[in-house]
């Protein structure tokens, strides 16, 4: 009896390997992947030209607060007098305090109202609970450049506009309707059966938000902080009518009122704006993780 031809033996492909069925396996198509390839290329391209367009104008700030005025008229030489020239000219120093003790002082007043209201407003039910949050949405509709001279009149009548009380009430008031609606919004996503599991264990309202909700709102707490302060940090028009008193002016306005002068260094000017940018710069990049979450949870919930 005649013997059969022994068969070669093949190696088993490895998995994920695609298989054609018609035949023997086939390779995929290098197209794709260059297409993949191209269309990845482009898009890092474009992030590189949109990167470059935004970080120009610090990379002006930069260079140019190292010139003296006739260094950068003739774009030769480096000097550290325009630093030095700034220290001199302008109280730097007091004016960032004075920005930082309004800045932490109504973020602590929106943070206070916010979290309270937005608790009371997601899970708590009473009447005309949804007509107050609509007008309270509506109010972040208002134009500030609207209200403005209503707010000087009320404040003024008050005698606090030359002090930090005004300019803090004022910036509390414009950052709560916002603050609201975030908290809200990330309140709502919080599960029902929790808050009533802590009221049933025996804690009442007041303490379920302190100690069950709370904890569990600090990325929107954090998207709030950040988003208020680079706000209030950088505002010009508030602090420059409410806060009309010298040694009380914040940063932004003493570089505005350095601005205004007749005979302005733009070397100067710039070493002033790098400084008044700064802060909201670190406070951005520090918290940008948390930044991103609460905002993402905010809207998926």
């Amino acid at each position: 009896m005649a013997r059969s031809a022994p068969t070669e033996w093949t190696a088993p492909a490895p998995p994920g390997t695609p298989v054609n069925v018609a035949g023997p396996s086939v390779p995929l198509a290098p197209a794709r992947s260059r297409r993949s390839r191209a269309r990845r290329g482009v898009l890092f391209l474009l992030m590189v030209a949109v990167a470059a367009v935004m970080l120009y104008p610090f990379y002006f700030m930069i260079t140019t607060s190292f010139h003296t005025e006739a260094q950068y008229q003739t774009g030769h030489g480096s000097s550290i007098s325009s630093w030095t020239t700034l220290g001199q000219t302008v109280p730097i120093g007091q004016q960032l305090l004075n920005s930082t003790l309004i800045c932490a002082a109504s973020i602590a007043i929106i943070l206070v109202v916010s979290i309270s209201a937005g608790f009371a407003f997601s899970k708590l039910q009473f009447r005309g609970s949804q007509g107050v949050f609509l007008a309270l949405v509506g109010a972040m509709m208002v134009p500030l450049q609207s209200i403005l001279i209503p707010e000087y009149v009320n404040v003024s009548r008050l005698g606090l506009t030359n002090n930090y009380t005004g300019a803090i009430l004022v910036y509390a008031a414009l950052g709560t309707p916002f603050a609201t609606f975030l908290m809200t919004t990330y309140f709502r996503g919080l599960p029902d059966e929790l808050i009533e599991a802590a009221v049933v264990d025996g804690l009442s309202y007041p303490a379920t938000l302190w100690r069950v909700a709370l904890p569990l709102a600090l990325p929107a707490i954090a998207t709030v902080t950040v988003l208020q302060f680079v706000q209030i940090w950088d505002d010009l028009l508030v602090g420059l009518l409410f806060l009309q008193n010298p040694a009380e002016r914040p940063i932004t306005v003493g570089l505005a009122v350095l601005a205004s002068g007749r005979t302005t260094s733009v070397p100067i000017l710039m070493a002033g704006s790098l400084v008044s940018a700064l802060p909201a710069m670190v406070v951005y990049l520090g918290f940008q993780r948390y930044l991103v979450r609460g905002l993402t949870l905010g809207v998926g919930k």
